[in-house]
């Protein structure tokens, strides 16, 4: 990260995540479709082969699937859609603000500690 603002060069210097927070929720979105809809695939086929727990098995079984499958499909595709936005925000975005006089810019891609 910068150390200081280019344009007054103060040390005060704070982050805004914006591709991190947006792409997170639109990754959390996907993911608890995504996972929802495996579930419910997965509710069908258990209850058409699971008669022997009868009905009500059957049907409780599929809804907690459903739930089930919901929030982890959620929850691993807001991760997903996390660790996405953090890269957005450090090599596209003007991630970094100045709280002094306010001035968005990026890190400086020469400052970076990159693997060669």
């Amino acid at each position: 990260m910068s150390d200081r603002c280019p344009n007054c060069l103060s040390r005060r210097i704070g982050k805004k995540n914006y591709g991190k927070k947006a792409v997170g929720v639109v990754g959390a979105s996907a993911g608890t479709y995504g996972g929802y809809a495996a579930a419910t695939a997965g509710a069908h086929a258990g209850a058409k082969l699971g008669g022997v727990a009868g009905p009500v098995g059957a049907t409780v079984g599929g809804i907690g699937g459903a739930v089930i499958g919901a929030l982890l499909g959620g929850a691993s595709g807001a991760s997903a859609g996390v660790v996405l936005g953090d890269v957005l925000d450090e090599w596209v975005l003007d991630n970094l603000r100045c709280l002094d006089c306010g001035y968005s810019f990026s890190t400086d891609p020469d400052s970076r500690d990159d693997i060669r």
